[in-house]
């Protein structure tokens, strides 16, 4: 089984999760801006969560599937089409063997991702299948997509297996007739302010900048990338100059370098950093940020690390009742 790459799209390319316990030599995480998105379509179509996706950025690729497949979209709204005929998203769809499928700008958002029911078959490069772009690892061939490229796709299994089935010999797929629980999990994760928990340097900022940085918009900068979104509109600035050790930052931490203009940290982001981190965003608004594209303007607001950790288990809570809401769907097929 395989896909073949008609037309690359801006940036098309194979992560997953992300290329964990390597940070110590200097590789950074990567993987999937969203993994709220990344994890739901693997779910639907019956695929371990961290497996590898497609992920498409803001021009989406065409796509030819040589085998039946099933697949599901998840993420940004880039009008998918296959035979002339839109593909709803969120949902598993059958694609019959030869398809080919047509994504266009995108409409709404700024990146989605193509699961393939039995998973994308590259090589594991430290632990994941996930492209580090600027080293040349993981993914396919260490890079993005290209047109002409041949992505072998693994044999669907077990439930894959019985979902393909299904949606097979269906002359109709349901989407209209499964409740997936996912809507409800949308509704909660892809709303509302970007929040986030303070940093190890919050206290070198004043009261007064503080203010200014929870009650202004910022706007994201064209020179944003999966690396760090800089954000413009405000200047902040800590109370003092300080020297500060590098220390190890996670995804979504807030620096800001010496021109006052914050970076908030995203996939691609270095193993460590200096500048002071004023704050950290919150896990469950990863995903809204990695929606977000270069012009848009977002607030940021602080909460409590309870009320985050509260927020995560809720989302973590209502992804299991997702597998469990797709595995009863399709008995009832």
């Amino acid at each position: 089984m395989s896909i073949h790459i008609l037309k690359p799209g801006l940036l098309t390319a194979v992560q997953d999760m992300g290329r964990y316990s390597f940070q110590k030599y200097g590789v950074i995480v990567s993987g999937v801006m969203d993994s709220f998105a990344s994890r739901t379509a693997n779910i639907v179509v019956g695929n371990d969560e961290n497996e590898a996706v497609l992920e498409l950025t803001l021009t989406g690729p065409t796509l030819q599937f040589v085998k039946d497949s099933v697949i599901s979209i998840c993420g940004a709204d880039f009008s998918p089409k296959v035979n002339g005929q839109r593909l709803p998203l969120w949902r598993p769809v059958f694609i019959q063997s030869g398809s080919i499928i047509h994504f266009s700008n995108v409409k709404e958002g700024c990146r989605a991702y193509i699961a393939v029911s039995g998973g994308i078959d590259v090589p594991v490069v430290m632990g994941s299948k996930s492209t580090y772009i600027r080293a040349q690892i993981g993914g396919f061939k260490g890079r993005p997509l290209k047109r002409g490229d041949i992505i072998p796709v693994k044999a669907p299994a077990g439930y894959a297996i019985q979902l393909m089935g299904k949606l097979r010999r269906m002359e109709e797929a349901p989407f209209s007739t499964v409740n997936w629980t996912v809507h409800h999990v949308l509704r909660k994760s892809y709303t509302g302010n970007i929040r986030f928990i303070r940093g190890p340097q919050f206290e070198l900022f004043s009261n007064e900048t503080i203010t200014t940085f929870e009650q202004n918009y910022f706007q994201i900068s064209p020179q944003s990338d999966r690396m760090g979104y800089r954000l413009t509109g405000h200047i902040l600035s800590p109370i003092e100059k300080t020297e500060l050790f590098s220390e190890a930052v996670p995804i979504g931490t807030i620096q800001v370098p010496p021109d006052g203009n914050p970076i908030i940290l995203m996939a691609d982001r270095q193993t460590t950093g200096g500048y002071p981190i004023l704050g950290i965003v919150v896990s469950v608004d990863i995903p809204v940020l990695a929606q977000m594209k270069p012009g848009d303007k977002l607030k940021l607001k602080e909460i409590t690390l309870e009320d985050a950790e509260k927020e995560l288990i809720e989302r973590e809570a209502a992804l299991q009742l997702l597998k469990q809401t797709v595995k009863l769907a399709i008995g009832e097929m």
